[in-house]
């Protein structure tokens, strides 16, 4: 099954931050085009994808892009107000969405008030609406693409080490209380990711060298290593990232 896992996924290694951002949004433009329909992606949070959304409000690549019928929604958030500059949802929106001609409809941000749990709840149904169903089903992926990090404690999305969301098997979302990183989240979940036609991991800088090589060879205590996919895994990384000695394209 070579790709479906992070020790079988294609390995993408660039020059730069900068060039896996313009990778990645020229994937994201290349699928969504060659996609018939409605187009789901799951953004991430970070400074890469920082760097990403910033390209695609760039005129030349908004005017390519099927903003119509693209649906976004977001792999993780911190459980704060929309207007703090900790949330994913509020960064986007400023960087990106206010920029293109984005149909507010086809935007999901996560909830940012009350209880976690019925916020967790809340978006989790918001996502059953548009699959159809109410239960996950091999061969109907939930997402076309997933964006994801790596934090430098193998955390990706929200899913933290030593939390009960790692031994979720059923919700598609839920709230996390790191031990270790301030905030209360809310995040997809593994089965929830991966319903997926593909997941990109976005790693950047030499601080995430040593933990990417972890997650790669399948550390089992690292979060991220347990992230699978319906579809195909792909690391985009840097050189700074990637070590001395990096398999890749």
């Amino acid at each position: 099954m070579r790709g479906h896992d992070v020790i079988s996924a294609r390995a993408v290694v660039l020059d730069s931050a900068d060039a896996v951002a313009s990778h990645v949004a020229a994937f994201l433009l290349e699928q969504s085009l060659k996609t018939q329909g409605v187009f789901r992606v799951a953004l991430s949070g970070g400074s890469t994808p920082k760097k990403l959304y910033t390209l695609m409000a760039q005129p030349g690549y908004a005017a390519q892009f099927p903003w119509e019928r693209v649906q976004f929604f977001y792999g993780d958030d911190r459980f704060v107000p929309r207007s703090s500059p900790d949330n994913n949802g509020g960064m986007v929106q400023d960087i990106l969405f206010s920029r293109v001609p984005v149909p507010s409809g086809n935007i999901f941000p996560m909830p940012d008030s009350g209880d976690p749990d019925d916020a967790a709840a809340a978006y989790e149904a918001a996502l059953k609406r548009v699959y159809g169903a109410d239960h996950l089903e091999q061969g109907k992926p939930l997402f076309d693409v997933v964006l994801l990090g790596l934090g430098e404690n193998g955390h990706t999305a929200s899913l933290f080490p030593r939390q009960p969301v790692l031994k979720e098997k059923t919700r598609w979302v839920a709230s996390c209380v790191p031990d270790d990183a301030p905030h209360t989240r809310l995040t997809l979940t593994y089965p929830a990711i991966a319903s997926s036609r593909h997941v990109l991991f976005l790693v950047t800088g030499a601080s995430k060298e040593a933990v990417l090589k972890r997650v790669r060879a399948g550390d089992p205590a690292e979060p991220a290593s347990h992230i699978r996919s319906e579809g195909e895994i792909v690391w985009v990384m840097d050189r700074d990232a990637a070590g001395r000695h990096p398999e890749g394209e």
